[in-house]
């Protein structure tokens, strides 16, 4: 049997929530989506990107933003980090938007790390092939 020594206000479930597997935030675009009488917003925070850094693609109705930051902004001086949070690397997310929405359609600003965009509502047109169903009698 393992005894592990007792905190004063230890709490286990704050301490199993501080797990990486449950904090791992940093690659997480955090995002929030407003739906307008004839449109959708998107706002996605990327803090520390830079314009260029980020792609936004529209594809089989899916729109998809990637956003890459290389580790060039590393520190030249002697030293050893005591924690590092800071996330290097790439990250997505991908938003379904309908068939019908062209890339054309779409308005992308960004200003002080944070991505806006505007999809308008479209109207789904009627597919030839739908499916039917057959009464059983």
């Amino acid at each position: 049997m393992m005894m592990i020594p007792r905190r004063n206000n230890f709490d286990l479930w704050e301490e199993l929530f501080k797990d990486p597997f449950f904090d791992d935030t940093s690659k997480v675009m955090r995002t929030d989506i407003k739906e307008g009488r004839d449109n959708y917003n998107i706002v996605i925070d990327l803090p520390g990107y830079e314009k260029e850094d980020i792609k936004i693609d529209i594809e089989n109705g899916y729109l998809n933003v990637t956003a890459k930051m290389d580790s060039k902004h590393e520190d030249k001086e002697d030293g050893k980090f005591v924690r590092r949070e800071r996330y290097f690397g790439e990250c997505s997310r991908s938003f379904y938007v309908g068939d019908e929405v062209e890339s054309e359609d779409i308005k992308a600003s960004f200003k002080n790390g944070t991505l806006c965009l505007e999809i308008p509502k479209k109207e789904e047109q009627k597919k030839l092939n739908e499916k039917k169903y057959i009464n059983i009698d």
